[in-house]
């Protein structure tokens, strides 16, 4: 049987080293924790790149099989736009292979340094490699730096994806849309955006009181 002595006679400085263990353990499992996020989102996002690859490939065959090209508007830029998307897409898929290699060699860091943590807590004799989960925990977050590097390059190359098509799309309008409706809005030189100028002035005009 305890005293009751003994419950509440507690070393202080024990239970500090075991609040700081404690500590030192937790760090790492939030690492991982946001790791393990930025896998999800990747995954979700190589999913859809390899989704879209597939489409761009179907429409690439239907483009070369027509019998009748000169009834497509556009055929050749249109053939032309869909090989640099899938050009841009495959890219993209590698990038982001790439990435999501990065961050589960970063898990995989962080994990071994919650567990390098564990072994030099709880066992004496490696007492002296306290300095080890230090570096192992540099290396991961490198990785994990590397990784997000590697996101941000797929994000900016998805944008200029999304600008390629958008480009092609607005030059097909101008190409096939009547006149009096295409000529409502006014293209940007940069192909970076679209936007009303004659419909909105005509508009703006509409809504005006007339003068005295």
């Amino acid at each position: 049987m305890f005293a009751s002595g003994d419950l509440v006679d507690v070393d202080p400085r024990a239970l500090s080293s075991t609040i700081e263990f404690l500590t030192a353990m937790i760090t790492p499992a939030l690492l991982i924790s946001a790791t393990g996020s930025l896998v999800l989102s990747t995954s979700t996002r190589l999913g859809r790149v390899v989704d879209r690859v597939r489409d761009l490939e179907k429409r690439l065959s239907e483009l070369i099989t027509v019998d009748d090209k000169a009834s497509i508007p556009l055929y050749e830029s249109r053939v032309d736009t869909v090989v640099a998307l899938l050009d841009k897409v495959t890219s993209r898929a590698r990038i982001l292979q790439k990435a999501m290699g990065a961050f589960y060699y970063g898990l995989g860091f962080f994990v071994l340094t919650s567990v390098s943590i564990a072994l030099v807590g709880v066992f004496p004799v490696v007492a002296v490699y306290r300095w080890l989960p230090i570096p192992i925990g540099i290396v991961g977050i490198l990785y994990l730096a590397w990784g997000s590097v590697l996101m941000l390059r797929e994000t900016r190359m998805a944008t200029a994806t999304v600008n390629a098509e958008m480009d092609f799309t607005w030059a097909l309008a101008e190409a096939v849309a009547p006149k009096e409706i295409i000529g409502k809005y006014t293209y940007n030189v940069h192909g970076r955006r679209r936007f009303r100028s004659k419909a909105s002035g005509a508009l703006a005009g509409e809504d005006a009181p007339p003068e005295s």
